[in-house]
């Protein structure tokens, strides 16, 4: 057996591709809270630096004029953790104000009677994104049943 590599890479930031810069910083200031770290519009080479207190999170490029596609190798979804399941709902009142697509009705659990449960909903550009809370969903429906919910909308 292969040996592990040390130190072990934790995620860095995640980087999207999108079709209208300008929209997807917005939806994501907005939406998820994320800040604007830099931001270059000139030319051809369009692209955003989000983060949260100073931190790196997410990177847009604008260099994409199709759609998401989850039928084709690369990213399946993005998923975003806050502590509670009030807070996943508090992420989907604001969703709601800006007519976000939703997979499911309201929270819904990872899998049947997982603590684990958020919400799962596209960005402007299709992007399949996720917000969870590790514990707190041990109620709330799994419409996948015992299937991972995040990994079937």
């Amino acid at each position: 057996m292969p040996t592990a590599i040390t130190p072990r890479p934790a995620t860095g930031h995640v980087g999207l591709n999108v079709t209208d810069l300008e929209r997807s910083i917005e939806f994501y200031r907005r939406a998820l809270g994320f800040e604007p770290i830099s931001v270059s519009t000139d030319g051809e080479h369009r692209y955003a630096f989000l983060g949260s207190e100073g931190v790196l999170r997410l990177t847009l490029w604008q260099q994409s004029d199709g759609a998401f596609s989850a039928n084709t190798p690369g990213l399946h979804h993005l998923s975003f953790e806050v502590d509670s399941v009030d807070q996943v709902r508090a992420v989907e009142a604001v969703l709601k104000e800006h007519d976000v697509r939703f997979a499911y009705d309201g929270v819904v659990a990872h899998g049947e009677g997982a603590a684990s449960g958020g919400i799962f909903f596209t960005d402007p550009d299709g992007i399949r994104l996720e917000v969870y809370a590790p514990g707190g969903a041990e109620h709330a429906p799994a419409p996948s049943g015992s299937a991972p919910t995040c990994g079937f909308f």
